[in-house]
């Protein structure tokens, strides 16, 4: 399933109340100011942290492939009082009305694209909507499977009288095709009624020397390749890096 079905719905929802990790504004408020604005946050979902950058007088635009998640991020961005210029278009069919010298995925966004193909169209997209010198920031996760303990276990949270509740049912965890596909059950349960939607979650994984050739078929040149915990050149074992990049 791809992502812009996935976030819809009853998920889009829920995104904000059962979501297991929030990304801090500060490192891509920093990649912006230093790269040059205007900026672009690929991914944006609901609007972390694309609404904190712009709060703090950044020039970033938004943009995601699902419109229930667009529509969440312009309501909370009209909450903030913010002037914000959020974009529905799946990322491997980007074409905005103009070019950005900042674009970033806050948080593996990237790994959402379910193939080497769509990647690579993504690739292709994101380097032409740069300009002529501008920057993009990708970071990339290489999934363990789920532990089996984890497996029918529900993360919940309350909402306005509500139980929201995520469970992770099955799993699928292929090394040749780099995916991990996991079976998920979304409830919303209240006094009045209960609402039950079943998706599936897939993660495309890239290592190291993947990404550098998908890049060089993309036409994207990499500047730096680094591991979120050392800080030097990912390896194999690398659990995640970010892959900062510019059109060859």
């Amino acid at each position: 399933m791809e992502a812009a079905d996935y976030y819809s719905g009853l998920v889009a929802d829920a995104y904000a109340k059962l979501k297991s990790t929030s990304f801090a504004a500060q490192p891509y408020a920093d990649f912006v100011r230093t790269n040059g604005q205007p900026g672009l946050e690929i991914g944006c979902g609901d609007g972390e942290p694309l609404l904190e950058l712009c709060a703090g007088g950044l020039d970033v635009d938004g943009v995601d492939s699902s419109l229930d998640m667009v529509k969440r991020c312009r309501d909370n961005a009209s909450r903030l009082r913010l002037n914000v210029d959020v974009h529905h278009q799946r990322v491997e069919d980007l074409a905005l009305q103009r070019r950005y010298r900042s674009i970033y995925f806050a948080g593996p966004t990237f790994n959402l694209l379910p193939d080497d193909e769509t990647a690579c169209r993504a690739l292709q997209r994101i380097g032409e909507n740069l300009t002529d010198h501008g920057v993009a920031m990708i970071p990339l996760w290489i999934p363990e499977p789920t532990p089996p303990a984890e497996m029918g276990v529900s993360r919940e949270a309350e909402d306005h009288g509500a139980v929201l509740r995520y469970t992770a049912l099955s799993e699928t965890y292929d090394e040749t095709t780099r995916t991990r596909t996991t079976s998920a059950r979304y409830e919303k349960v209240g006094a009045a009624a209960a609402e039950t939607v079943d998706r599936e979650w897939i993660i495309h994984w890239h290592t190291p020397d993947g990404f550098r050739a998908l890049c060089d078929r993309a036409g994207m040149t990499v500047i730096r390749l680094a591991d979120d915990i050392t800080g030097a050149d990912p390896t194999d074992t690398s659990e995640s890096f970010t892959a900062t990049l510019q059109r060859a």
